[in-house]
């Protein structure tokens, strides 16, 4: 089967950005020439590979991620990249960027935003915390406590924030991406499964080649290339390739691949729990994003196998009582 032309035709825009405001099919004039080269998908992987140099494979994941409306945690010992990865995919697409360190003492307030008494209105006016913004880094979030973890939960299940008895919806896009330590490393708080499983995708970074930490002490891309990283996509196109993520087809055969998938996990004796309904339609999600960013406007098996470790070992409880999923379990489980 052959891809759609008209509905991949949207993503081969390159040329001189004359005016703002172009959109994807370029109609608006802000693009002086169309010439058939890179996507804009290949030219945001570009970008953020200035700066993380490590396994593309982990980049690709966090832009499927990104395309299939999802939240990312990236888990994985301290000095591998993790923030530098989160950073540079914030900067690459346009939009507001907030970063949260979060620490023991941080409060649901200095995420959410709280409400201050305007003694000149005799009125409370709530300011907006860090988490009005479309891409949000919570660095080190099994560092605070499951207080303060939850106060992301509504955000990222249902895109809004309740406060003062009202509810604000969150613009998109919107995406959280957080970080953490590994769970036996001191001063951590395990996020619980419900919270795990409001993560698209757990995404470990791993140790680069020896090729590539050799270009990190050389060209030290962090301090070099990150400061001044600019934005390769806007927040529309963001927007429009999500939108466009959404429409690829998922056959019905492909479509009952995952829920036997997700019903073997679910009957395996080595499994405590295994993927839910939100788990399946998760993976779904993903396949569709996928095969958007490898061109195609249909859903191939390749597309739901080659990310189901991401997608999946976080959502499984093996017997053992490894937290979090075991990914070696999960592994063995989804090939048989």
């Amino acid at each position: 089967m052959e891809p759609d032309g008209g509905f991949l035709r949207m993503f081969y825009l390159m040329g001189d950005r004359t005016s703002k405001g172009a959109g994807l099919n370029g109609r608006s004039g802000g693009y002086t020439h169309v010439t058939m080269g890179l996507t804009l998908i290949e030219k945001l992987h570009e970008n953020i590979c200035r700066v993380f140099l490590g396994d593309e494979q982990v980049v690709e994941r966090l832009i499927v991620c990104l395309l299939a409306q999802g939240h990312a945690l990236i888990e994985d010992v301290p000095g591998v990249g993790k923030t530098v990865l989160a950073t540079a995919l914030a900067r690459s697409v346009g939009g507001t960027f907030r970063r949260i360190q979060l620490t023991p003492d941080l409060l649901p307030s200095d995420i959410l935003g709280v409400s201050i008494y305007d003694r000149d209105s005799s009125k409370f006016e709530f300011k907006r915390g860090p988490i009005f913004a479309n891409v949000v880094l919570a660095d080190e979030v099994n560092r605070t406590t499951p207080r303060t973890q939850s106060a992301l939960l509504e955000s990222m299940n249902e895109g809004t924030v309740s406060v003062d008895n009202e509810t604000l919806v969150l613009d998109r896009p919107f995406m959280v991406i957080a970080t953490q330590n590994p769970y036996e490393f001191e001063g951590t708080y395990p996020l619980p499964e419900n919270q795990l499983d409001r993560f698209l995708m757990q995404i470990s970074t791993g140790y680069p080649s020896p090729e590539d930490e050799a270009r990190v002490l050389l060209e030290r891309p962090s301090d070099t290339v990150l400061p001044d990283l600019a934005p390769v996509l806007t927040h529309e196109q963001v927007i429009e390739l999500q939108d466009a993520a959404t429409n690829v087809r998922l056959d019905s055969s492909l479509a009952k691949y995952i829920v036997e998938l997700a019903t073997a996990t679910r009957e395996h004796e080595r499994l405590a729990v295994g993927i839910s309904p939100r788990g399946a339609l998760a993976l779904s999600e993903v396949a569709r994003a996928t095969a958007l960013v490898r061109q195609r406007d249909y859903v191939v098996p390749d597309d739901i196998l080659d990310h189901i470790d991401s997608v999946c070992a976080h959502r499984v409880v093996a017997r053992t009582g490894v937290r979090g999923g075991d990914v070696r379990v999960a592994r063995e489980v989804l090939e048989e």
